[in-house]
């Protein structure tokens, strides 16, 4: 029987979106390698033999680390079309998971190791599950889940929007994260036009301009006062290009993120 960590990086449903934003639940099982993951409130650490569900609507960056040059993953995608199939067929009773984070780490259960050595009968040579068994493997990873928490049903079954939360908390702790307007919107409970609304009453500012402020003063002081360099940062603080990020930082500060580090001061 092949063993778990000889399966190959796989996804079953949807693609992931690219995005910092969980836009639907997923399980992830770590083959080789390891990652780690932040979501705005704590880091998370996943080595190889681990798994876990990260919860739609949430924010989340990742880091993998290969270990000798490996890393695979298994990831199997539960989309709301899919969970609503899924309900009508086998209703469950929702229960409560305490976790509020975007990450829920699970114990290891002989019934997981076994799917998961299951699936690669089921997958052709580019990681493609056959569309015949797409329905029928979630559902059993799904069952097993269930089984093994009965409390995460009001995870995977609870269909509603976010309610609507203080905004200038969420955005002073999450504007690390790079995401679209409309995404925020969601994440806050709101539409786009009241997000945008609320957020120019709040911090009398356009979000979009207001995130690139927040992330280059961020930027500022990781670079002056922790040493760090433009490199290291820039990806943290949610900038997506190097090039971009320091054209913005030397228009905002008069001089470059490698004149900073060098110790030059900013023209008066």
């Amino acid at each position: 029987m092949m063993k778990a960590s000889e399966i190959k990086s796989c996804y079953i449903g949807p693609e992931v979106s690219p995005e910092q934003f969980i836009s639907e639940h997923f399980f992830l099982y770590l083959a080789k390698g390891t990652m780690t993951a932040y979501d705005g409130n704590r880091e998370y650490k996943i080595k190889a033999g681990e798994y876990g569900l990260a919860k739609r609507n949430h924010l989340a960056k990742y880091n993998k680390q290969p270990v000798n040059g490996d890393f695979e993953k298994v990831v199997i995608i539960f989309d709301q079309e899919f969970l609503k199939a899924f309900s009508q067929q086998y209703p469950f009773t929702a229960g409560s998971v305490r976790s509020s984070g975007a990450l829920l780490k699970l114990e290891k259960s002989p019934l997981v190791e076994n799917f998961i050595q299951s699936l690669a009968a089921y997958f052709d040579g580019k990681g493609v599950i056959d569309k015949t068994f797409l329905f029928i493997k979630r559902s059993e990873l799904l069952l097993i889940l269930l089984r093994e928490r009965p409390e995460l049903a009001s995870v995977f079954f609870d269909f509603g929007s976010p309610g609507r939360i203080d905004l200038e908390e969420f955005m002073n702790r999450n504007f690390r994260f790079n995401v679209s307007l409309r995404r925020w919107a969601v994440l806050t409970g709101r539409s786009l036009t009241s997000f945008k609304k609320d957020f120019e009453k709040i911090f009398h500012d356009t979000p979009s301009h207001w995130l690139v402020q927040k992330r280059l003063q961020e930027a500022y002081f990781l670079i002056s006062k922790k040493g760090r360099k433009a490199s290291d940062v820039y990806l943290e603080v949610g900038f997506e290009d190097l090039s971009h990020f320091s054209f913005a930082f030397k228009k905002s500060f008069g001089l470059s993120p490698t004149q900073l580090t060098e110790g030059k001061k900013a023209p008066a």
